[in-house]
C-alpha cells in the first residue's frame, strides 16, 4: 500500500501535541491534586489545551483512516496489531512499574488496569477496544454509502454533547476520584441510565468508535484541496476558541487566584475539553483536513530521514516520553514564564524521545519489539 506521506506529517504533529498537553499538566495539577497559582497560568493552560487536545482523536482517525475497512482476515490482524501494539506496551508497563511508585504495589495490579503513575497508558487500552470492534465495522464500512455513514456520524456528533449536559445535569464533578486514584462512577443518568443499566441510549454509538468512522469518511468521501484546507483552518480555530475558552471559564470561576483543591476539581474542569466532546472534536477535523493537500516527494531527505523515521517511531515515544518529560518538568518548572516552560518542556521531551524511539526501533531482532 502506497505511503501517505500526510498522515505521517499529522503522526509527529500529534505527538508533539500530546507532549504539549502534558507539559501543561503540572500548571493547574498539584499540591492536593489541583493547584493554578495565577491567572496567566489559567490563561496560558488553556491556550495550550485548547490547541494541542486534539492529539488523541488525531491519532484514532489515522488508526480508521488507514485501517478500515481492514486489509487482513480478523487473525491476520489481531496478530499483527499485537505485535505492534500489545508487546511494547508490555514491556513499557514493566519499565514504569520498576521505576514509578512501588514495584510490588504497582505489580499487583497490573493484571486489571495500568499503572496509576503511569496514566497516559490509558490510551492503549482504549485503542485496543477499538481494534476488538474492527473486524464488527470492516464488513459494513465495505459497502456503506456517503449517506448511511454521515448519518452515523451526525448521530454520534449529537453524543459529543453529552458531556455538557451530564455536567450540567449533575452540578459537581461527574467522577470522583478515591485516595488509590480509581474512578468512582457519579454520573448523572441520561436517556435510558440507571444503576443497574450503564448502557444507555447513546452507550453504542459513542465515544472513540467514531473518530474511526470520521477517518474513514474523510478518506473516501472528502476532497482534498484549498477550500477544504480553509475549512479545516475554520474548524480548527472555532474548536480552539470554544476548548480554550470553555476550560479557562472553569478555572476562573471563582474568581481568585490561586486555586486550589481535590483533583475532582480539575477533572469537572476537563469537561470543558473532553477527548470525545464537540469542540475537541471540531480542532480534530480541521487538523485532518489542514494536513491533507501536504504532498512532499518519498525522497525529500526533510521527510525521508526526519517525518518518516519519527512517524514509524511514533508509539514508541508516546509509550516512553513521561519518563523523560517528567523529569524536565520538574527541571525547568519557574526557570522562565509559563508559555516558554510548556513548550520547551515539550519540545525537549519531543526531541529526546524521538531520538532514543529511532535509535532503539533500529536494534536489530528486538528494536521493533521495543518500540512498535
Amino acid at each position: 500500500m502506497k505511503r501517505e506521506v500526510w498522515l505521517d506529517f499529522l503522526r509527529v504533529t500529534a505527538c508533539f501535541l500530546v507532549m504539549t498537553v502534558h507539559s501543561t499538566e503540572p500548571f493547574y495539577l498539584g499540591g492536593e491534586g489541583t493547584l493554578v497559582q495565577s491567572s496567566a497560568d489559567a490563561f496560558w493552560v488553556s491556550v495550550f489545551e485548547g490547541l494541542a487536545r486534539c492529539c488523541v482523536p488525531l491519532f484514532v482517525m489515522i488508526s480508521g483512516y488507514l485501517q478500515l475497512p481492514l486489509h487482513h482476515s480478523t487473525g491476520e490482524f489481531f496478530r499483527r496489531r499485537a505485535i505492534r501494539i500489545v508487546v511494547p506496551m508490555v514491556i513499557w508497563t514493566v519499565v514504569y512499574a520498576l521505576v514509578w511508585g512501588h514495584p510490588v504495589a504497582n505489580f499487583k495490579g497490573l493484571l486489571l488496569n495500568f499503572n496509576y503513575a503511569a496514566g497516559h497508558l490509558w490510551f492503549v487500552y482504549m485503542l485496543l477496544g477499538l481494534y476488538l470492534i474492527m473486524p464488527v465495522l470492516s464488513p459494513w464500512l465495505e459497502k456503506v454509502s456517503r449517506k448511511e455513514l454521515g448519518l452515523y456520524l451526525a448521530l454520534w456528533s449529537l453524543t459529543l454533547f453529552i458531556p455538557y449536559v451530564r455536567s450540567v445535569a449533575g452540578g459537581l464533578a461527574p467522577i470522583i476520584y478515591a485516595r488509590d486514584g480509581l474512578p468512582a462512577p457519579a454520573l448523572f443518568p441520561l436517556w435510558g441510565e440507571a444503576s443497574w443499566n450503564p448502557f444507555g441510549l447513546f452507550y453504542y454509538v459513542s465515544g472513540f468508535v467514531g473518530y474511526l468512522l470520521l477517518g474513514v469518511y474523510v478518506r473516501r468521501f472528502v476532497p482534498s484541496g484549498r477550500l477544504v484546507r480553509v475549512l479545516g483552518w475554520t474548524f480548527f480555530l472555532v474548536g480552539f476558541i470554544f476548548t480554550c475558552f470553555g476550560f479557562l471559564q472553569q478555572i476562573c470561576e471563582g474568581g481568585y487566584f490561586p486555586v486550589e483543591g481535590s483533583v475532582e476539581v480539575a477533572v469537572n474542569w476537563e469537561c470543558a475539553i473532553a477527548f470525545c466532546g464537540f469542540p475537541v472534536a471540531l480542532t480534530a477535523l480541521g487538523l485532518v483536513l489542514v494536513f491533507r493537500p501536504i504532498a512532499v516527494p518519498e525522497d525529500s531527505g526533510f521527510y525521508k530521514y526526519i517525518i518518516q523515521p519519527l512517524a514509524e517511531a511514533g508509539y514508541g515515544m508516546y509509550l516512553m516520553h513521561m519518563l523523560i518529560l517528567g523529569p524536565v518538568a520538574g527541571w525547568l518548572h519557574g526557570m522562565w514564564s509559563t508559555p516558554v516552560v510548556i513548550l520547551a518542556t515539550a519540545a525537549i521531551s519531543f526531541v529526546a524521545s524521538g531520538l532514543i524511539a529511532v535509535l532503539v526501533r533500529h536494534i536489530p531482532v528486538v528494536g521493533k519489539w521495543i518500540i512498535g
